[in-house]
């Protein structure tokens, strides 16, 4: 090679590696300037968060809702469903905020459209989601407001809480935490969180009367409200013509009501809930979240 073209490749790669070096400071003096300082107790409530990252809590993941705790007082600490009254107190130990109490929730179906016996009005070819399915006039069900079952609240849900059966979802009650992502998925919004205790549920959503539900559904709900007059802890109450129960007006009914309600009701749609058994999954949750991080770093 002539001297001349070594000289002006020599000449190029000083002048590459000078412009490298300048914009190399120039980057870490950005960085140092304008750096956020961590808060330490952001980090503290991090670790103590089982990172499930289900946005239950209404923040984006579990580090939106750590900075939003630390820094914002009017964000409570026990909003994090998984983790349940033990992580709430924790984290109110942490920001020095008052623990309130911690209600379990779990989500509820509200559609009953296989005991109904609700046919297809046609049948949905496509994408295999509710969400899909719902712009194609309203889905295939001949009731408007059935649950589609093609599973989009089983694959929204971050604790497999839900697995579908026959073209329903079926929601595990000890593994469900009513971070509500299922029922925010459901185009219908069939799907309620409601606390875990309480005793009767109404797995219906319909909206429509009297014949208009008798023509689509053997057990919907037709609007009757002989439940509401039933209920003698006025727990009841209608509107746009779909039941729904004030779970704590019933739990704190001080005499015995029967299950007046269930009883009443003609088209046995109101159901008394079976005591269940809830589990806290928030170590399972914690190790699964600590293996990724490993996996990760490996």
């Amino acid at each position: 090679m002539q001297p001349e073209l070594i000289q002006i490749a020599l000449t190029g790669l000083a002048l590459l590696g000078s412009i490298g070096l300048f914009f190399g400071i120039g980057l870490a003096l950005a960085a140092h300037k304008f750096a956020v300082e961590r808060n330490p107790k952001v980090e503290e409530v991090m670790e103590a968060l089982p990172q499930a990252q289900c946005g239950g809590c209404g923040y984006a993941g579990c580090e939106g809702y750590a900075r939003a705790v630390v820094e914002n007082p009017d964000v409570p600490p026990n909003l994090c469903f998984p983790g349940k009254e033990a992580v709430g107190a924790k984290v109110a130990q942490i920001t020095g905020k008052e623990m309130a109490v911690v209600e379990n929730a779990i989500a509820r179906l509200r559609c009953d459209r296989q005991d109904g016996h609700v046919s297809h009005k046609h049948y949905y070819i496509g994408f295999d989601s509710c969400a899909a399915a719902n712009i194609a006039y309203g889905g295939p069900s001949k009731c408007q407001y059935a649950c589609i079952g093609m599973g989009d609240c089983m694959r929204a849900c971050p604790f497999k809480a839900i697995e579908m059966r026959d073209g329903m979802p079926f929601i595990h009650a000890d593994r469900c935490v009513g971070c509500g992502k299922c029922a925010k998925a459901c185009p219908k919004q069939v799907i309620e969180v409601m606390p875990a205790n309480a005793k009767v549920y109404v797995p219906c959503s319909s909206k429509g009367f009297g014949k208009e539900v008798k023509d689509v559904c053997e057990v919907g709900c037709i609007g009757c409200k002989m439940c509401v007059k039933a209920c003698p802890a006025g727990a009841i109450s209608v509107a746009d013509n779909v039941v729904h129960i004030d779970t704590h007006k019933c739990l704190n009914y001080e005499g015995d009501c029967g299950m007046s309600c269930v009883a009443k009701c003609p088209r046995k749609i109101l159901r008394p809930i079976k005591s269940e058994k809830t589990f806290d999954i928030f170590a399972e949750v914690k190790k699964k979240a600590a293996e990724e991080k490993a996996d990760s770093a490996a």
